[in-house]
């Protein structure tokens, strides 16, 4: 049964790379029917665009996208770094679709601010080769965990995350995690709002900072990568929703796929050649 929800924010899908689980994600848009739809940043990967890989599954992701603005859904689409080359359209709007960099909504008489949060990452804003190649590097991560993943299920085996051990384990990692919650806090509580929404560090999170100037709401969306999470926002409350949690009532839904709108792959390459 589809649900309707008030509000759903979802970011760092990547869609162009061998870790975006496009299926999964299709299998959750399929049966959610937001009044908003937030589409946090790094939705589409223009940084591994290049090398030509935009198989059917994900191409379907972004015609389901643009088929809930045709059918009474406000979107809202964030850029991130990976699809900061969609930056210089900032503020087109095409109907119930909305291209921003940051966003301020009022939600139920409080201040929510939502941004991507690659602003507060030194090596995006200063050494952008570098965070190239580490994107690079943590796709062939994510194909080879994919890979290892597939023996263990094989076997029976419950699924292994490389990276989700590197960010559990190496300081560096968390502090860099805990540094990017704080900062992300620490402005919203100066600028007086409630909430303040990110995704970027694939890190799904709701939980409340206190400074000496006040408290606000941190939430983070995750990824459709590794932990394959939305943020669902109804009836005066914010959850994180997990595929592996609600996948088996997804499997036994057998609602009929709505006709989606009729793009091709050809459509999306002839829009990298206009961004890039």
């Amino acid at each position: 049964m589809t649900r309707n929800p008030e509000m759903v924010v979802i970011s760092d899908i990547h869609l162009g790379t061998y870790g975006c689980k496009a299926k999964e994600l299709m299998k959750y848009l399929q049966v959610i029917k937001p009044k908003v739809l937030i589409l946090n940043g790094d939705i589409i990967d223009v940084w591994q665009f290049k090398k030509s890989y935009f198989p059917k599954s994900h191409l379907k992701v972004v015609k389901k996208l643009i088929n809930f603005a045709t059918k009474g859904t406000k979107v809202y689409y964030i850029t991130g770094n990976h699809d900061e080359s969609f930056r210089k359209f900032t503020d087109l709007e095409l109907g119930n679709l909305k291209l921003c960099n940051k966003l301020n909504l009022e939600i139920d008489n409080k201040k929510a601010w939502f941004f991507h949060g690659d602003v507060f990452d030194a090596s995006v804003q200063h050494s952008k080769w570098i965070a190239k190649l580490g994107g690079k590097g943590y796709d062939l991560l994510i194909q080879i965990n994919n890979a290892v993943n597939w023996v263990l299920i094989k076997m029976g085996r419950e699924k292994y995350s490389f990276s989700k051990k590197i960010k559990n384990n190496v300081k560096k990692a968390v502090k860099y995690i805990g540094d990017f919650e704080l900062t992300a806090s620490e402005l919203a509580i100066e600028n007086q709002y409630d909430y303040v929404i990110c995704g970027h560090i694939h890190q799904p999170q709701i939980r409340k900072i206190e400074t000496k100037k006040g408290s606000c709401m941190y939430l983070n969306s995750g990824d459709w990568i590794e932990n394959l999470s939305a943020l669902e926002y109804d009836n005066g409350v914010w959850k994180i929703v997990y595929f592996d949690e609600i996948k088996d009532q997804l499997e036994t839904n057998n609602e009929v796929e709505e006709e989606l709108l009729d793009l091709e792959i050809k459509d999306l390459f002839l829009m990298k050649n206009i961004v890039l």
